[in-house]
């Protein structure tokens, strides 16, 4: 054992002891001036109005449980029995549990822009089936379902399987251009 002793002194030999406990994280002190202007950034209301072309002027008051089923002009009834049944699996997925009207809308908007930009053909959007304790119906799955019959690049949509939101959610079935070289 005092050998042990003997090499452990000559292998610290020279090395001295911290002056500080503390370790430096390297985090810079916070700036209280930015701090505090974006607190006000983030309470400040915009009074921009963002022209998506989703209206509210008629909305589609439908039931808590209520399936949706719909499809635009042209589109194969075949399209629409395989979106309802699963058979087109989605390639993204939105959740709008929670937000208000206006920031469902912006982010729905988004959400179909991103989607259509990446040439995706399905998504999942879950809109919550919540009934209101007001007695009046779900607020949102009202709204989605009116909107996503306004939106350009929407061709038809299904309540989903009970695996993926059953009525609470929906298959979206959305156009595509047909990027050069893609083959379907």
């Amino acid at each position: 054992m005092h050998d042990d002793d003997a090499s452990f002194a000559d292998f610290t030999r020279g090395i001295r002891p911290l002056k500080q406990d503390r370790a430096d994280t390297g985090k810079p002190r916070a700036d209280l001036g930015q701090v505090a202007q974006r607190r006000a950034d983030a309470t400040r209301t915009t009074t921009a109005i963002r022209v998506d072309g989703l209206s509210d002027a008629f909305v589609i008051d439908v039931g808590a449980e209520d399936e949706l089923y719909w499809g635009r002009d042209g589109v194969q009834d075949t399209q629409l029995r395989r979106l309802k049944g699963g058979q087109i699996p989605f390639e993204g997925s939105l959740d709008l549990h929670g937000m208000t009207v206006e920031k469902a809308r912006e982010t729905l908007w988004d959400f179909l822009a991103e989607a259509t930009r990446l040439e995706i053909r399905c998504v999942r959007i879950t809109h919550g089936k919540a009934a209101r304790l007001d007695g009046r119906r779900p607020l949102i799955k009202s709204h989605v379902n009116t909107w996503l019959r306004q939106h350009p690049q929407v061709l038809g949509f299904t309540s989903c399987l009970p695996r993926h939101g059953g009525t609470g959610s929906l298959y979206v079935l959305l156009k595509r251009t047909m990027l050069e070289g893609r083959d379907e």
